[in-house]
């Protein structure tokens, strides 16, 4: 099993249904797994679990990752059912997450289930675990980042906590691995925020004006989009419509002194008001003109915010907004290269959607107050803003730099 890449088993919510009959589905197109004792109430169990959190497709999303890649490995690898694990068991099974087959591992996300003729398919593509090109990779080119192994045992211990409020197990194996320090490391130290220099934001905007200029039918909404993620720091999950909101034209509005505001609903379904500033408001003018509409807004607009290209009503995932900014981000590094910044245009080939979300918070912190930073990011806390404030590092720095190796007597 581990020279043969798995096929999926858990599709998008939309397409789950009854837990009981989901469970029958899987087992039916999986006849290798039906043989495994008690895999069918796994099944059951977990589809039940992961119902529970139908309020958000992207907690739902990070909790399907978690808990498909156990289930994977618990029958291909393993060969036993859930109420079998235990704590050594879960010490291995992260140990393998650390270092998966590479037949496990694939160089790009994608759906695990597709349309065809009317059904739903498994996409033979779909692999477990994505290489980053940016990772420290093992000798397979994985590697699972510190963040990944914290959220690994973060939903893995609820999931066990859940099976236990079931009364279908009886230990939370995850709860028994006293010494997680021994693959989660803690640091005397904050990790430094990873965002975009001047230079290469500068680089992108001037890439993704130009892009507008010739290919606007496509390329004016991407300059919309880029310049809400940074100007505005927005999450990509605040951008598309999903079960808790549909980010509409009209979530922006005035207030009594004629100031703009635009309504997020963000982490934790909270919503919050962002402040518009007048570059933003400029931005939106420009792309609510080429769309055909009026200059701003009027109160109430159910015009999606970020509408799709080919056919009607908003744009409904992640995927794709992910696509349009690393679109940006591959021109912009062609762009960096061609002429001769190679070191500062490598950066742009690891960057990610919410480095723009991190530069956009890191330029504000140093010009606005924070606690106004704070409320338009939508921080739970103060600390979460001082991440950005790298003062005290830099002072730090220089103080330092000029230290000798032989000090002059």
């Amino acid at each position: 099993m581990l020279n043969t890449p798995p096929a999926p088993l858990i599709d998008q919510l939309d397409y789950l249904g009854n837990p009981l009959s989901s469970a029958r589905r899987v087992l039916l197109a999986h006849p290798d797994i039906e043989r495994i004792d008690g895999a069918f109430e796994d099944l059951v169990h977990s589809f039940s679990f992961l119902v529970s959190y139908n309020g958000s497709s992207a907690t739902f999303n990070s909790y399907r990752r978690e808990v498909e890649r156990l289930l994977q490995w618990c029958w291909l690898v393993r060969g036993c059912s859930l109420g079998e694990l235990r704590r050594q068991d879960l010490e291995e099974y992260v140990r393998f997450c650390q270092s998966p087959p590479k037949a496990w591992i694939g160089s790009k996300q994608v759906a695990r289930f597709r349309n065809h003729q009317g059904e739903r398919v498994t996409n033979p593509d779909w692999r477990p675990f994505v290489s980053r090109p940016d990772a420290k990779a093992t000798g397979t080119g994985f590697a699972l980042s510190q963040k990944s192994l914290q959220a690994l045992f973060a939903v893995l211990s609820t999931y066990f906590n859940y099976l236990l409020q079931e009364d279908y197990l009886r230990i939370n194996p995850v709860a028994l691995i006293r010494q997680k320090s021994k693959f989660l490391q803690k640091h005397a130290y904050q990790e430094p925020v990873r965002r975009l220099s001047n230079l290469q934001w500068d680089f992108i905007l001037e890439t993704v004006e130009e892009m507008a200029q010739q290919h606007p039918a496509e390329h004016e909404r991407s300059l919309f989009v880029m310049r809400l993620l940074f100007g505005m720091y927005l999450r990509i999950s605040e951008l598309v419509a999903d079960e808790r909101s549909t980010p509409v034209m009209g979530d922006f509005h005035t207030d009594a002194d004629g100031n703009w505001w635009l309504r997020v609903v963000g982490k934790g379904n909270k919503a919050r008001l962002v402040t518009v500033s007048d570059d933003m408001l400029d931005a939106l003018r420009r792309y609510r003109t080429f769309l055909g509409l009026s200059k701003v807004p009027y109160v109430g607009e159910q015009t999606p915010l970020v509408p799709k290209i080919k056919g009607r009503g908003p744009v409904t995932s992640t995927r794709q907004i992910r696509y349009l900014v690393q679109q940006c981000f591959d021109r912009a590094y062609e762009r960096m290269r061609h002429q001769g910044l190679e070191d500062e245009a490598q950066e742009l080939k690891v960057a990610t959607v919410h480095w723009l979300r991190h530069t956009g918070i890191s330029e504000d912190v140093k010009f606005r107050p924070k606690e106004h930073v704070k409320e338009d990011a939508g921080h739970a806390s103060m600390a979460t803003t001082d991440r950005y404030i790298d003062t005290e590092l830099r002072e730090r720095h220089a103080s330092a730099r000029h230290k000798k190796l032989k000090p002059e007597l």
